[in-house]
């Protein structure tokens, strides 16, 4: 039985993609730029690629946040300043919400069934405006910023950082939920809990990260649990 359930946010329950559609595209107008869908499609190419060497540990947080935005000036012979993007960016990102499907739903199923807790590679100011506009802080015990943590999903040092917090953990009675294999699903496997892989859009898997279960809609973790 999972009595400590683990929830990534962006993708899993907030839907990061469409607040980063709208953030981004307000950034550029604020810099007197104008993204197109060209360009919104490549951003999204470079800011993945940059994510994933944050997880294999290759770049700091903080030269991430700011190579992408550069990268794409660069790329499109934009004069602009990086630096002022990203915080223009953080305080747009950090405006509105909008929730997976059945997101609140299913926290309200699970509340009084399970231990809940927000595990999140996401800036820490950022997360919490998002939280708070979206209102499902109480829904979790703790919330784990990687941030605070000194530590990012998958390393397995950010969940001990995690459980350690945890009056009471046990981690064969651990799960963790979320969309990213190399972040959320990697790290479970590494830190000796259950994982399920939130797969809305049947991407497809990889042999080497196998999730113990993989749903594509966020109801199915009634059944599941």
């Amino acid at each position: 039985m999972i009595k400590f359930l683990f929830f990534d946010a962006d993708d899993t329950l907030l839907d990061f993609s469409w607040a980063e559609d709208q953030a981004i595209r307000r950034t550029y107008r604020e810099l007197g730029a104008e993204m197109t869908d060209a360009m919104y499609a490549r951003y999204h190419v470079v800011n993945q690629g940059y994510w994933q060497t944050y997880e294999r540990g290759e770049i700091s947080r903080e030269d991430l946040l700011v190579a992408r935005h550069r990268q794409m000036f660069e790329e499109y012979g934009l004069d602009c300043d990086p630096v002022r993007c990203e915080d223009l960016y953080r305080k747009n990102l950090g405006i509105g919400h909008h929730f997976i499907p059945h997101a609140v739903e299913v926290l309200t199923y699970l509340k009084p069934r399970c231990r809940l807790f927000l595990a999140s590679n996401g800036v820490a100011e950022t997360q919490y405006s998002r939280l708070e506009s979206a209102g499902i802080g109480p829904f979790f015990e703790q919330i784990f910023i990687s941030e605070h943590a000194g530590a990012y999903k998958p390393m397995p040092e950010y969940f001990d950082y995690c459980f350690a917090r945890i009056p009471g953990f046990r981690r064969e009675e651990a799960a963790i939920i979320g969309d990213s294999l190399t972040s959320d699903i990697l790290g479970g496997i590494h830190a000796g809990i259950q994982t399920v892989w939130f797969n809305p859009k049947n991407k497809p898997g990889r042999p080497d990260i196998r999730p113990d279960f993989e749903i594509r809609d966020l109801l199915d973790l009634k059944t599941l649990l």
